[in-house]
Order: C-alpha cells, then sequence, then structure tokens
C-alpha cells in the first residue's frame, strides 16, 4: 500500500487476514489480550515466566498481524505505524489518516449531497 485508493486496499487487506487466521482480524478489530492474573480479586499483568501456551499463542498473534502490516505498506506508511505498539493501532492510524475520522467522514457526506442538491436544481 502506498497511500492510494485506501477503500481498495482496506478491503483486500481484510479478507487477506482472515483468510490467514481468522483470529488475526479479531485482533486487528479489538486488539491484543494481554495475560492477567487475578490473586484475591484483583487482576493484574501476568509475568512472563507464568504464560501458557494460549498466551504465547495471543501475544505471538498480534505481533504476526503487524508482520503483516509491515510488509505489505511502503516506506512512508511504514515510518507512519512503525511505533504502534499493536496490530490495532496501526490499522487504526491508517484508517484516520487515509479515511479520515468519522466527522470528516460526515462532513465529506454532507458537502457531496450539497454539491448534488445544487447540481439536480441546475438540471
Amino acid at each position: 500500500f502506498d497511500g492510494n485508493n485506501y477503500s481498495f486496499w482496506m478491503t483486500r487487506m481484510t479478507i487477506f487476514l482472515q483468510s490467514l487466521d481468522y483470529q488475526l482480524w479479531h485482533i486487528i478489530v479489538n486488539g491484543p489480550r494481554m495475560p492477567t492474573r487475578t490473586i484475591e480479586g484483583a487482576v493484574s499483568p501476568k509475568p512472563e515466566n507464568e504464560y501458557n501456551d494460549n498466551d504465547f499463542r495471543m501475544l505471538q498473534l498480534n505481533s504476526k498481524a503487524k508482520h503483516v502490516l509491515f510488509c505489505v505498506v511502503g516506506p512512508n506508511e511504514f515510518n507512519q505505524i512503525s511505533s504502534c505498539d499493536s496490530a490495532k493501532e496501526m490499522w487504526n492510524l491508517l484508517e484516520v489518516t487515509y479515511e479520515g475520522t468519522n466527522q470528516v467522514k460526515e462532513s465529506k457526506i454532507s458537502m457531496l449531497v450539497h454539491e448534488y442538491e445544487l447540481f439536480m436544481m441546475n438540471v
């Protein structure tokens, strides 16, 4: 991805990630789940020496999703997302950069509707 035609790229990447491992897509949408433990009712991060196979799998999925995203972006986009800690952060940053926030999207829609109305009045 080189910054052009984001919607096309996003749709293809969504299906590609889901086809590799649907949990990859889940990690991108929901973010990684950090391993925790509960002691006397208090939840705290689990020390790495207490991780089980499932904990390592979840962390590995985030790394795998980050790897896929790093491999499919150009140098400029790589520089933008390289400091992100999770694949979810990377995906969201690309989305905001190339599609804008919801407020920007709504503004664009309003502007297009207004232009259409003006066009219809002049036809």
